[in-house]
């Protein structure tokens, strides 16, 4: 376990996963600290695939895989290959194991880097191999819900940092995959009200870049935590279907997404699929700011 400070935050990062672990400022903590009594992760990186394959398998080149729901990465051991004050990067190299699952030979750069009161979350992967690398890439960092109380409905808020009346959005439909419909979030004056009956969809994937940044905010309608982000997709999620009293709320930018249901085509050809050449880098990430935090 590694951890920064600077003036105004400190954060934790396991070696397992080069997860994020901790986010603490002013005697708070931020990140959710994975009660296995609701779900046992804090920010686990999703690589190579976000969300699941159909029925738990993909096809490449006449070979069928197993793979289960988000990869592999999240539940391996990185490295620490560099280090500064403010700084870390962790790297996950492919082998004998990670190529009978994803054929593809890779290294997976995880950083983070202290700003003020924000954290940049850093990616890079690369293709080490010799013909085209089909991946996807993604984050599932979960936060708290501020002064939660149990008894009442109310949980807080999120602003989408857009003025607009009403986003897209799809939902898992079966076995963890996505259908074609489409639904419509009507917003109020941007934000989106957090109740415990909120997730009863599961999960909200807004795709085609319609966010760039979500902010959670507090009952009050105090803003405390943000995430900015370029990625093509973003998710909310909280288990409150099975947990009501779940106490945290999932903010996720992805470089993809589930199968739709019933998909059997090839690997390549999925939905929302990164296709990176031989010998090239793709680099991405997104930011954490705190608030409250000045």
């Amino acid at each position: 376990m590694k951890e920064l400070s600077n003036d105004k935050i400190t954060i934790q990062i396991a070696d397992h996963g080069a997860e994020l672990i901790s986010i603490c400022a002013n005697e708070t903590e931020y990140l959710w600290q994975a009660d296995p009594q609701f779900w046992g992760r804090h920010s686990p990186v999703l690589f190579p695939i976000v969300g699941r394959v159909w029925n738990n398998t993909y096809r490449h080149e006449g070979k069928t895989y197993s793979l289960g729901q988000h990869g592999f990465a999240r539940d391996m051991d990185f490295q620490l290959t560099y280090e500064e004050e403010n700084a870390v990067i962790y790297t996950l190299e492919s082998n004998e194991d990670t190529l009978k699952l994803y054929p593809f030979p890779f290294v997976l750069e995880i950083g983070y880097r202290l700003k003020g009161n924000r954290i940049e979350v850093m990616w890079s992967v690369q293709n080490t191999g010799n013909e085209v690398m089909h991946f996807q890439i993604g984050a599932h960092p979960a936060f708290y819900y501020r002064d939660l109380t149990p008894e009442t409905s109310e949980r807080g808020f999120l602003d989408f940092g857009k003025k607009t009346k009403t986003l897209e959005y799809i939902s898992p439909a079966e076995k963890g995959c996505v259908s074609s419909e489409r639904h419509t979030l009507t917003l109020h004056d941007g934000l989106m009200e957090l109740r415990s009956d909120t997730f009863a969809c599961d999960t909200y994937m807004f795709d085609n870049s319609q966010l760039k940044k979500i902010t959670l905010l507090d009952k009050e309608q105090q803003p405390y935590i943000s995430l900015e982000f370029n990625s093509p997709l973003v998710a909310i999620w909280s288990p409150s279907v099975a947990h009501p009293n779940v106490p945290f709320v999932c903010i996720e930018p992805w470089y993809g997404r589930c199968d739709s249901v019933g998909y059997e085509g090839e690997f390549k050809d999925r939905e929302w699929m990164q296709h990176l050449a031989p010998g090239k880098s793709f680099e991405a990430g997104y930011s954490i700011i705190l608030e409250d935090v000045k």
